[in-house]
């Protein structure tokens, strides 16, 4: 997918997006503004749709940049690719890789939110299209995308000395899997895929906040996004939701928040699925907080949390100039703004709320994702470790004494 972004050290402008199987860059001297920004994305829409109609030609529109020569390189190593390809591919009738690819993306457009299209999109058009994009799709062997996989355990990642993680590996294998298992149905050849394991991925690291870091940063954040981060920090919204929410979904009556919508990627859509569509209970801080910004901004925006043009929150710009410079200032170990939702999790089940609640505050459709994942943090919140079911059995007669720690040889 063909993008404009800026760089993070300069804020230059830059087209980012795939031509050939390749990803290219073409940077420009225009600062990072909505006037800049509107006018190359114009530009880069432009490009995308000769890329898509095949009239696309790289130096009319970069003609002093390097890649120039690397395009017509590639031109040549298609055209000889197909002159070359085996009888058997023709007699076949199979498409490519690229060419089944493009019909896949279109046909499920419909049915995929547009985080899972650009997901798709980005993950297919990067290494998948450059390793198997002039293959045709019955021709892909077993071999050829274990290679594939070895291939990608080694590119080079953004963080210097550092390659893909299991996790991204695991992401194309899924894309190209997906794909191929629908060409195979389609045209009655069996998938290499089946039965390819995923890579293992380390257990993700959950760092929820303490109660008292929670305050200090409610405390330390800038004004304007105070209640952003309590509503946050005691709901456990997901950003996405936090972001969509509009004034219509806050029931002042029954002290609840409706979750239908979400914001991401500059567009409102439904939850992604049923079970994230529910009602959370507000507390006291949750809802003093939003009275407060009611009064504030209600009148600015239909959404809950806006900036000052009265759109959603910028999730990207709220971690980079409002959330991460805070936790600098407090000292505070950097981590995601998702935190906030584990946070709220750890909390309520250290104070010894019911799972079930919690599951629905969450919008888990079952309390197992707690027992498996947040409450490992609890007896770290709550100061037991067992000591409050000794102090149980002593109580009741069971045993005599509760046992003191056991002191270190030099005690």
């Amino acid at each position: 997918m063909a993008k404009v972004r800026a760089r993070s050290d300069n804020k230059r402008l830059f087209f980012d997006f795939y031509y050939l199987g390749e990803r290219f860059r073409e940077q420009t001297l225009l600062i990072e503004c909505p006037e800049n920004r509107r006018r190359l994305e114009r530009l880069i829409k432009q490009i995308d749709a000769e890329i898509t109609l095949g009239t696309f030609e790289y130096a009319r529109y970069f003609p002093e940049s390097k890649n120039v020569l690397k395009v017509a390189e590639l031109k040549a190593l298609q055209a000889t690719y197909e002159t070359s390809r085996p009888m058997l591919h023709r007699i076949s009738g199979h498409p490519t890789v690229r060419e089944f690819g493009k019909l896949w993306l279109e046909e499920n457009e419909i049915r995929w939110r547009r985080a899972t299209k650009s997901f798709m999109e980005n993950h297919l058009n990067g290494y998948v299209m450059e390793e198997f994009g002039q293959k045709v799709v019955s021709d892909i062997t077993r071999a050829d995308i274990l290679a594939f996989r070895t291939k990608l355990a080694k590119v080079q990642a953004r963080k210097a000395g550092t390659t893909l993680a299991p996790r991204t590996i695991n992401a194309y294998m899924m894309v190209l899997k997906s794909l191929l298992n629908e060409a195979a149905d389609r045209f009655q050849f069996t998938a290499p895929t089946n039965r390819l394991p995923n890579l293992k991925i380390p257990k993700t690291e959950f760092e929820p906040f303490s109660l008292e870091e929670v305050f200090k940063i409610i405390n330390a954040v800038p004004e304007d996004y105070r209640y952003y981060v309590t509503v946050r920090f005691f709901t456990g919204m997901r950003t996405a939701e936090a972001d969509g929410l509009k004034w219509s979904r806050i029931d002042w009556s029954r002290k609840q928040i409706g979750i239908v919508e979400t914001y991401s990627s500059g567009k409102t859509e439904t939850t992604k699925n049923e079970g994230s569509q529910r009602y959370i209970d507000m507390n006291g801080l949750v809802y003093d907080a939003l009275v407060a910004q009611k009064q504030r901004f209600g009148s600015l925006s239909a959404y809950v949390f806006c900036n000052s043009a009265g759109g959603p929150l910028d999730s990207t710009n709220f971690s980079k100039r409002v959330w991460a410079p805070t936790l600098k200032k407090l000292g505070l170990q950097i981590r995601r703004p998702y935190q906030m939702r584990h946070t709220a999790a750890t909390l309520w089940l250290a104070s010894g709320e019911a799972p079930e609640w919690i599951a629905r505050q969450m919008g888990h459709t079952s309390t197992q994702m707690l027992f498996k994942v947040y409450s490992r943090y609890v007896p770290n919140l709550t100061r037991r470790d067992g000591a409050a079911f000794e102090q149980m059995l002593a109580s009741n007669g069971f045993i005599k004494t509760i046992h003191a720690p056991v002191l270190g040889d030099d005690a």
